[in-house]
């Protein structure tokens, strides 16, 4: 697969939209742009809309979704059934 964005266009900082991560000089958020994407819109539409962007970011802020799924822990716990009996 070819690197089209890698992740290094994305940082975290506290002083930026609360620790967010963002797309690096702007404080434009991974998650919105991940929205953006969900909802069907291209990454045309997206670039029209934030100009400061440009597709390498948009490839970023997937890879870095991806990467945290990839390494996202899930614990399981057990379900006791709420049902009465009549």
């Amino acid at each position: 697969m070819e690197d089209k964005g890698g992740i290094e266009r994305i940082t975290v900082n506290p002083q930026v939209m609360v620790g967010k991560p963002v797309i690096k000089g702007t404080r434009i958020p991974v998650a919105l742009i991940l929205k953006m994407l969900g909802q069907g819109m291209s990454r045309g539409e997206i670039l029209r809309e934030y100009p400061r962007l440009e597709e390498q970011d948009i490839y970023a802020a997937t890879m870095y979704a991806a990467q945290v799924v990839e390494h996202e822990e899930v614990f399981l716990f057990p379900v006791q059934s709420r049902l009465v009996p009549a």
